[in-house]
């Protein structure tokens, strides 16, 4: 009689305690539906920009260590020196020993890179930010894609508002489809707040050459221009240090720049690359995956905004201006140009 209630209390306990493995919160479902114990593994390669672009590369590896911070990955970065390099890096990362369940591309120059790798390695999962691959996505890429122009818009608005000479500029990085979502998402907002503005725009034609973006800066701030916006990422730096050189005001990318000149960047067009790493990293570890489809991210997702710095030189009554048109692009009341055809009808 004792020894059957010893195999039935044996028998209990072994059935609480599987039971209390298959609860165990701190794992998380793995591509076959099962739980695993293993932290994520997640990486990152940069573009020629590099890890401290205090841009969207920065942003990306940010959004990376609050995934480490609060869901238990295990970041690692790899920067990319030459665009030539862009297939290499991503092999060395897809072929090194430890295993990674997740590599993000950064920047859309490395779509190429990125498709073919997929398709080398169709096990591996791979992310790249701005760029869609459309119905050819494969099945093992998730694209991200933001709406750069709402963004734009706002800080051009401010730009308009914020002018003392009518004149205000643009630069951008490498010209391409999503350079002009900036530009003319920009455009569109000095206009909307003041029709009389000019806008001077030039393409540096890199991502990486601050002594160009400043040698662009001059001459604008030099021919009149006293508020310059610019998506160009590293190339922007150059803006920057110019416009605290010449007491002028300016306008960052991508994350809050003000913190490189307080006195002069007015606010900053941020593109949330931060959040959108950070999401696909907590949705890989609850078993989900979105392969063979593109993200995009807006104002309404929490994707694009302008900096919460905006404030400290910003007026209070154009910031809520501002609130305000925020609730006519959410709800679909005002649509932001993203081409030139579109902003030639933008009224």
């Amino acid at each position: 009689m004792k020894r059957t209630i010893c195999s039935a209390f044996l028998l209990i306990l072994c059935i609480s305690i599987a039971f209390t493995g298959c609860n165990n919160t701190r794992g998380y479902l793995d591509s076959e539906n099962k739980i695993s114990q293993t932290p994520l593994s997640i990486g990152v390669v940069t573009d020629v920009g590099g890890i401290n672009d205090k841009s969207f590369n920065q942003s990306a590896w940010e959004g990376l260590k609050k995934a480490q911070k609060d869901l238990g990955v295990k970041p690692s970065y790899l920067e990319t020196k030459n665009e030539n390099d862009y297939v290499k890096n991503l092999e060395s990362v897809s072929s090194t020993g430890s295993k990674r369940d997740l590599i993000w591309g950064v920047g859309f120059i490395m779509a190429d890179a990125v498709e073919s790798e997929a398709k080398k390695h169709p096990g591996q999962k791979y992310a790249i930010i701005d760029n869609s691959y459309g119905n050819a996505t494969p099945s093992n890429v998730v694209g991200v894609t933001f709406r750069e122009n709402e963004s734009s818009f706002l800080v051009g608005y401010i730009a308009g508002k914020m002018t003392k000479t009518n004149t205000v500029g643009f630069i951008g990085g490498v010209e391409s489809e999503l350079m002009h979502k900036f530009q003319y998402g920009y455009m569109a907002g000095v206009r909307y707040a003041n029709p009389d503005c000019r806008v001077v725009s030039e393409y540096a034609g890199s991502f990486d050459n601050a002594a160009k973006g400043k040698e662009i800066a001059a001459r604008m701030y030099g021919g009149g221009a006293d508020i310059i916006f610019h998506a160009a990422g590293a190339t922007g730096n150059g803006l920057i240090e110019c416009a605290k050189e010449m007491g002028k005001y300016c306008i960052g990318v991508d994350s809050d720049q003000s913190f490189l000149a307080p006195k002069n960047v007015l606010t900053s067009a941020m593109k949330r690359v931060d959040n959108v790493v950070y999401d696909v990293a907590r949705d890989l570890k609850k078993g989900k995956w979105n392969g063979g489809a593109t993200i995009q991210y807006g104002l309404a997702e929490g994707g694009v905004d302008i900096a919460p710095t905006t404030n400290r030189l910003v007026p209070k009554n154009i910031l809520n201006e501002v609130n305000g048109l925020k609730v006519k692009i959410t709800s679909g009341g005002l649509k932001i140009p993203e081409t030139e055809e579109e902003y030639n009808k933008f009224n």
